[in-house]
């Protein structure tokens, strides 16, 4: 387990990957937060290729991603 996920702060991680490497991590102790800056991160780097995912580290489930898969 993580540092952040052993605590409230940073529970919520976004990570950008690109051509299935990790390039881009922000976390937040606000899931509304972290919700919020995803749009923002699709906008500025979703570009073909890329990766977003939105993860709750205390428990592990994938709150949300993109691309969407068909």
């Amino acid at each position: 387990m993580t540092r952040q996920a052993e605590s409230v702060e940073g529970r919520y991680h976004l990570t950008l990957a690109l051509k299935g490497k990790a390039s881009m991590h922000g976390w937040w102790s606000s899931e509304a937060t972290a919700r919020g800056q995803f749009p923002g991160w699709i906008g500025t780097w979703g570009v073909p290729g890329a990766r977003i995912t939105l993860v709750d580290e205390q428990t592990g489930s994938v709150l949300t991603h993109w691309p969407e898969e068909s």
